[in-house]
């Protein structure tokens, strides 16, 4: 199996379950090196490439010559994408153009998972909530852009090049090993770093009031693997818990289980251009045709997300 971006937040968590799957070899590849993955030190054949260079990609696919591919790698955050959307749109597109055509060229009935996202939905009115498959497409990004624009990409592979596609579309995931860039691991951060000394007891927060269908990243790994064993090829599937969530709600959760207090003070930095008010999935078609389900709570996933800052920071000194 390869995970290409298997150094990144969602990759490292899928390594952690692919490599306890029997006779089963896990090779990543990715641009950085993999510091999440310190703990699967000698358990995985990590090789480290930039896939916008289609030799490169070429390389590694012949080199691990997978059964499954699941792709990862690429520009994963929504805000930043405003301030560089070119670099976004090209990053995205031309690392899965690479690997798609290395797959074809490698001539072998490989298993390919193209992650979307939910946010290529976009600007959904409250008709159109929940979010299914056949909801249309209204990116308010260029992120989300980008994710449809993968999600066209990997189903184009699959009519024109028979490749054996499977598309997921997948929500908001959270938990520990996420950048801080992200606002539930950032408040996380922030808490850690409270408790530590290291900063005012203020929570610096942006858009509390929007709902998102929140799923830990375990959970949402688990379903990549079961979309590659069960999913069609050629289909997309959304995946998600299924319910919206406040911000707030999980603000005040992390809140609850911080050892000091803490007040909440709204930063306009971390407000997006545009920010949709509510998003979440039925996941009815990927649940009867996996057997999904999420398993993990959100009070452990952000209690886990809470500890993983805590050590962190402790760590530093």
């Amino acid at each position: 199996m390869l995970i290409t971006g298997i150094g990144g937040f969602a990759g490292s968590h899928l390594a952690d379950l692919l490599v306890d799957q029997p006779e089963v070899e896990v090779f990543g590849a990715g641009r950085s090196a993999p510091g999440r993955l310190e703990h699967l030190q000698g358990r995985v054949a990590f090789r480290r490439v930039d896939l916008e260079d289609a030799e490169a990609a070429e390389q590694v696919v012949a080199e691990a010559r997978p059964d499954r591919l699941y792709h990862l790698v690429g520009r994963g955050f929504g805000l930043a994408s405003w301030q560089d959307p070119w670099g976004t749109l090209e990053t995205n597109l031309h690392c899965q153009v690479n690997v798609l055509e290395a797959v074809l060229r490698a001539h072998s009935p490989t298993r390919v998972l193209v992650v979307g996202s939910i946010e290529s939905h976009g600007a959904v009115s409250a008709a159109d909530l929940p979010i299914v498959e056949s909801t249309p497409m209204r990116p308010a990004s260029p992120y989300a852009v980008s994710k449809a624009a993968q999600d066209l990409l990997g189903l184009q592979y699959f009519l024109g090049h028979h490749l054996q596609v499977v598309r997921v579309r997948p929500v908001n995931h959270i938990g520990p090993r996420q950048e801080d860039s992200f606002a539930i691991s950032g408040f996380a951060r922030q808490i850690a770093e409270i408790e530590a000394g290291r900063r005012p007891p203020v929570l610096a927060v942006g858009n509390l009031s929007a709902q998102r269908d929140f799923t830990d990243v375990r959970d949402m790994v688990r379903a990549y693997h079961l979309a590659l064993e069960r999913g069609v090829a050629g289909e997309a599937y959304v995946v998600g818990r299924g319910r919206p969530v406040a911000v707030s709600h999980l603000v005040d959760l992390l809140l609850a289980a911080a050892r000091v207090p803490i007040e909440v003070r709204p930063d306009p930095a971390r407000l997006r251009p545009v920010d949709v008010p509510v998003s979440f999935c039925d996941p009815a078609r990927f649940r009867a045709q996996t057997g999904w389900e999420p398993l993990v709570s959100l009070e452990q996933t952000l209690a886990d997300t809470l500890d993983y800052w805590r050590a962190r920071i402790a760590a530093t000194g």
